[in-house]
């Protein structure tokens, strides 16, 4: 595997996304772990990420010396490349050498991290307010911009490598064949890492851990992340898994008659319903806050899914469909990625149910997810299924999520997912949905004035949903959408288009 180690970065789990595309296993963890921990994971290298600190700020995050001498190739990216230069003895300038941007390399050795590169000058993306200024004997230049003189360095020894540039964004074309020839060529990583090999691999690690007796249930959402870990979960000990789909009375419209012929009646899933959407609309009453939100209906599935699990007794563990992402932004710790929202399904229920979690899916990105899905047999329907969030229409709600508004973003929501597919435009759009606006406006309906409310659309492309642009859709497509939301949407005269990307934005509104 490969170790990256998270100084902070937006683009950490990109650098983790590249690295998987080489079909190469890779974790992220904290620039700060223990090189004892280290050790342990036995990476076949290590990747230093990039990071919002300036070396000359009081505490920048380091890393311990030891990390750069396991005997694995190390590769600095941005911040990783000045922590290696300072461990080495290089001189950094400050805030005068800032460069963000494109930017033009020119290699000037040939390094095994350019091999397959044609000529010697490549457009690359800079995001940096330090440079290198200086560099000691252990350290030799490998390419340099005209900002950076070093813009890539080599250890003596070939085990160390710096680069100021972020090879990981998509406005490094060559980014892509550097991280490979890091992790191929120079970590000698066999880039066999497939879904197929991680199936057989977690059936086994399932049946190991569960063991021939014990039973396992599960909150089944409908979304991609619970269907995939409930079918290799149901794959590994049969019947032995009961899941349970919360009626929560946030879902869109369909959405439990969906589960139970897709799960019940066609994969055979054990499967209960628990009706709660009473009580999730009185605890949700005049809640406006979005984290708040968050944390009324995560406490509340648990209250629910607790009585559930008591009336069907016997298990002893608890299936998740808990995926990478979620692992890494609901850590926080100086220095890495901000936590962005929380992630209710990360975590873990009462002390009291004591039961053992079972996450298969927890070092999988979304895309990957989706592979394991179809090596599992699962439709397209499933496996294809846009992200929906856990709290489902209730953060798509800005303001109060009252009965009336659910049911008015709901008819609303549904146009939206009507359109989309007659357009043919699902494989293309990483999400597409309505939200419900906290305001109401002006209209003229018919020859009457009319006062009522608004919904934007949201529709983004994106590769796993960590960084997404707005979708330039068709206006006659959008024309469609306006035209037939306020015909069949009784109570909604306005429709408003999203064209904000991630970031600075979320893809959902709250």
């Amino acid at each position: 595997m490969i170790l990256i180690l998270d100084f902070g970065s937006q683009y950490t789990q990109l650098i983790a996304r590249r690295v998987r595309e080489a079909r190469v296993y890779c974790e992220i963890h904290p620039y700060n772990l223990a090189p004892e921990k280290i050790r342990n994971l036995h990476p076949r290298g290590i990747i230093l990420s990039g990071g919002p600190a300036s070396l000359y700020e009081s505490g920048a995050p380091d890393i311990a010396d030891e990390v750069l001498h396991t005997g694995s190739p190390v590769l600095g990216i941005c911040y990783g490349m000045y922590v290696i230069a300072q461990h080495l003895g290089a001189h950094s300038a400050g805030s005068q050498a800032r460069e963000y941007g494109p930017a033009t390399l020119v290699i000037d050795d040939r390094d095994a991290l350019f091999e397959g590169l044609d000529g010697r000058e490549h457009q690359v993306w800079m995001s940096h307010g330090d440079r290198v200024e200086r560099i000691p004997d252990d350290l030799t230049a490998i390419a340099h911009s005209d900002n950076s003189p070093y813009a890539a360095v080599r250890s003596r020894d070939g085990l160390m490598r710096g680069i100021q540039f972020h090879p990981e964004v998509v406005h490094t074309p060559c980014g892509t064949q550097v991280l490979r020839n890091f992790v191929l060529k120079i970590c000698g990583e066999p880039g066999d890492w497939t879904m197929a090999g991680f199936v057989e691999t977690k059936l086994k690690e399932i049946r190991d851990r569960v063991g021939p007796d014990d039973r396992v249930i599960m909150g089944l959402s409908g979304g991609v992340d619970s269907s995939v870990a409930a079918a290799l979960i149901h794959r590994a000990i049969g019947d032995r898994l009961t899941c349970v789909f919360v009626d929560n009375g946030l879902l869109r419209a369909g959405e439990r008659e969906r589960m139970e012929a897709t799960f019940a009646a066609r994969l055979g899933i054990p499967l209960r319903i628990a009706d709660a959407t009473d009580l999730f609309l009185e605890r949700l009453a005049g809640v406006i806050d979005p984290e708040q939100k968050r944390r009324v209906i995560g406490h509340t599935f648990i209250d629910v899914f607790e009585q559930e699990a008591t009336a069907i007794g016997g298990a002893r563990f608890l299936g998740q469909g808990t995926l990478y992402p979620d692992v890494i932004e609901s850590v926080s710790f100086k220095g890495p990625s901000a936590v962005i929202k929380s992630h209710h399904n990360v975590g873990g229920l009462p002390e009291r149910m004591r039961l053992e979690l079972v996450e298969p899916l927890r070092e999988l990105f979304k895309d990957e997810v989706r592979e394991v899905g179809r090596e599992l047999g699962l439709t397209a329907e499933i496996v294809d299924r846009e992200p929906f969030p856990g709290p489902g229409l209730a953060v798509r709600i800005v303001g109060e999520v009252t009965r009336d508004r659910l049911d008015l973003l709901r008819r609303a929501d549904s146009v939206v997912i009507d359109e989309v597919a007659r357009a043919g435009l699902g494989k293309r759009l990483w999400q597409a949905f309505a939200v419900l606006l906290p305001l109401k406006t002006v209209g003229v309906m018919g020859d009457g004035r009319s006062y009522e409310s608004a919904i934007a659309i949201r529709a983004v492309e994106s590769q796993d949903g960590m960084t997404a642009d707005w979708a330039r859709l068709d206006p006659a497509f959008l024309a469609r959408l306006s035209s037939r939301i306020t015909n069949e949407t009784r109570g909604v005269n306005r429709v408003v288009y999203d064209i904000t990307s991630k970031p600075p934005a979320t893809i959902e509104w709250e």
